[in-house]
């Protein structure tokens, strides 16, 4: 699509040396822009033997310094999801004004503060989900950046190679992550889809230990649960039979909730004798909570929500082009049609240029912390300030 600030190519094949460069070529031509400020570059496993040759092709012939990116399962093209096949999205963005840093970080650096100067406005980050603890170091993260958003996901590949790489200007990395940070005249819109749509009443979490939830308004937590799901019409009760989920508020300082106040964390059991449930997290005492079902319908009019509240946010703001992470089990897979996502993305907010990639975990945040969700579509959004 043309675009005056970006534009994202597929190119739908394996390594080819002479035909990516006239790809890479044709594909800036097309940029009506004197200079392009970011590339994003995501390649399938097929690509993995050639990337350090592959990066430097794309940065001669797409004409751009700055380049990010990460291996996927999927890649992800303005409104397609590329399901079968090998390929590369890239997308070239002009983003006038915007002052962009980025580095590598592995190992202990990983769990410390980046070297950028000035305040960011968001970031985008991909990480290895193989070889590092993606909660442990997102929380510190959190605390030593707080207030910034932070967009992306775990990078994908092959299945059955337990290794991904990461991309940062001409070289390759298979660990650690890859973080952009966004700043100056331009912002990081954040739209995070957790696929989920609230059910029941709101309620306060009573009493826990570890991950059990032992009483939920001083009731067993179980009791609580069964309840909720009782009051539930029948149409409702067979579409979350399985699809339970549970969702904590991400402020308890709020008079009403709403979709999008809640992260969504697994329900791993239930024991009806002792009253209690488990989650997959570290509950506590006077937390607000809500549970939640997650199916194809409710992902759809989740993520339509949440794009229509972006829209409404960002109103009289120019949107320069985006980034989409997109988990592996969503797609054809949870919907049953293709490029669901990325192509609801274009109905709501397009047109709009976005390369995108599925991932092993997104990256996105939850009221004024980020987090690595599951089953979540994740946009981050270049906007003009």
């Amino acid at each position: 699509m043309r675009h005056p600030h970006s534009i994202v190519g597929h190119w739908n094949g394996g390594w080819d040396e002479s035909g990516i460069q006239r790809w890479s070529s044709a594909l800036r031509a097309r940029l009506d822009a004197p200079t392009v400020s970011l590339g994003v570059l995501f390649a399938t496993p097929a690509f993995a033997p050639h990337a350090t040759d592959l990066l430097e092709v794309i940065r001669l012939h797409a004409r751009v310094s700055r380049l990010v990116g990460c291996s996927t399962a999927v890649v992800v093209t303005d409104g397609r999801e590329h399901e079968s096949g090998e390929g590369l999205s890239l997308g070239l963005y002009h983003l006038p004004g915007a002052e962009l840093h980025a580095c590598h970080l592995d190992g202990e650096a990983a769990m410390g503060s980046a070297a950028i100067p000035g305040k960011p406005r968001g970031w985008l980050v991909f990480a290895d989900p193989f070889h590092m603890d993606g909660e442990q170091w997102l929380g510190r993260w959190n605390d030593l950046h707080p207030g910034e958003p932070m967009v992306g996901g775990l990078a994908s590949g092959d299945p059955a190679v337990q290794k991904t790489q990461l991309y940062l200007d001409g070289e390759v990395h298979e660990t650690g992550l890859v973080a952009l940070a966004v700043g100056g005249a331009v912002s990081l819109e954040p739209v995070v889809s957790q696929g989920c749509t609230p059910i029941g009443d709101t309620w306060t979490v009573t009493r826990t230990d570890r991950h059990f939830i032992l009483t939920i308004g001083n009731r067993p937590a179980y009791s609580v649960l069964v309840e909720t799901f009782n009051g539930l019409s029948r149409e409702d009760q067979a579409r979350t039979q399985g699809n339970l989920f549970v969702g904590f508020a991400s402020s308890e300082y709020r008079e009403e909730f709403r979709r999008g106040d809640f992260l969504v964390r697994h329900l791993l059991g239930v024991d009806p004798g002792q009253g209690m449930i488990a989650v997959g997290a570290l509950p506590r005492p006077g937390q607000t909570i809500q549970f939640q079902r997650r199916d194809a319908a409710a992902a759809s009019e989740d993520l339509a929500w949440m794009l229509a509240r972006t829209r409404e946010k960002i109103a009289g703001r120019a949107i320069l082009g985006g980034v989409l992470a997109v988990c592996l089990g969503r797609g054809q897979g949870l919907f049953g049609s293709a490029h669901h996502d990325a192509a609801l993305i274009q109905e709501q907010l397009g047109p709009v240029p976005v390369a995108g990639f599925y991932c092993n975990g997104e990256i996105g945040p939850v009221g004024n912390r980020s987090f690595v969700h599951g089953y979540t579509a994740a946009l981050a959004l270049f906007v003009g300030t």
